[in-house]
C-alpha cells in the first residue's frame, strides 16, 4: 500500500506545481479515463479548498475540492471532484481521501451537512461514510449521478 500525505489549501495558496498536478489528475480521471470531454475549469476552484494527497514518489494520487455553505449547493457544504489516480486504486486511498475531506470540511466550515453529486456506481462507497441518496438522480456529461447528503 502506498503512503499518502494529505494537505488542504485554499486556491491562492496552491503552488504552480500543485495546480498543474491537480489539473493533470482531474484530466486523467474525469476526461481521459471516463472518456468524457467537459469544461473542467468552471471557476469554482477559486472559492474552494483543495485536498491534495501525494505519494512517496511525489505524485498527486488523490484529490478533492471542498466548498463552504452555499458555494456549491444552497444550504450545504460540499465535496467535489473526488479523484484517485489509477496508480493507487484498490489500496484504500479513496477511503482515506474521503475521511480526510470530511474532517477538513468540519474543521474549515463547522459541523454541517455535506451534499455531493455522486456518480451512481460509487453509491456504496459514499454510503460507507454516512451519505444517503436523496433519490434525485440526473445525468451529467452522460454519466448517471445522484444527490447524496451526509447529515
Amino acid at each position: 500500500m502506498s503512503t499518502v500525505t494529505f494537505q488542504c489549501l485554499p486556491f491562492d495558496s496552491l503552488s504552480l506545481r500543485q495546480l498543474y498536478d491537480v489539473l493533470a489528475l482531474r484530466i486523467d480521471v474525469f476526461i481521459v479515463e471516463q472518456n468524457c470531454p467537459f469544461h473542467d475549469a468552471d471557476k469554482k476552484d477559486f472559492v474552494a479548498h483543495h485536498c491534495l494527497g501525494y505519494d512517496e514518489d511525489g505524485d498527486l494520487v488523490a484529490y478533492t475540492r471542498l466548498f463552504d455553505v452555499n458555494l456549491s449547493f444552497e444550504g450545504y457544504t460540499s465535496i467535489g471532484r473526488v479523484a484517485t489516480s489509477n496508480k493507487v486504486r484498490g489500496q484504500g486511498i479513496g477511503q482515506k481521501l474521503m475521511s480526510y475531506s470530511i474532517q477538513q470540511c468540519e474543521q474549515l466550515y463547522g459541523r454541517q451537512p455535506i451534499k455531493i453529486g455522486a456518480q451512481k456506481y460509487l453509491l456504496k462507497f459514499y454510503e460507507s461514510f454516512g451519505f444517503q441518496s436523496t433519490g434525485e438522480d440526473y445525468l451529467e456529461d452522460g454519466i448517471p449521478h445522484t444527490i447524496m447528503i451526509c447529515p
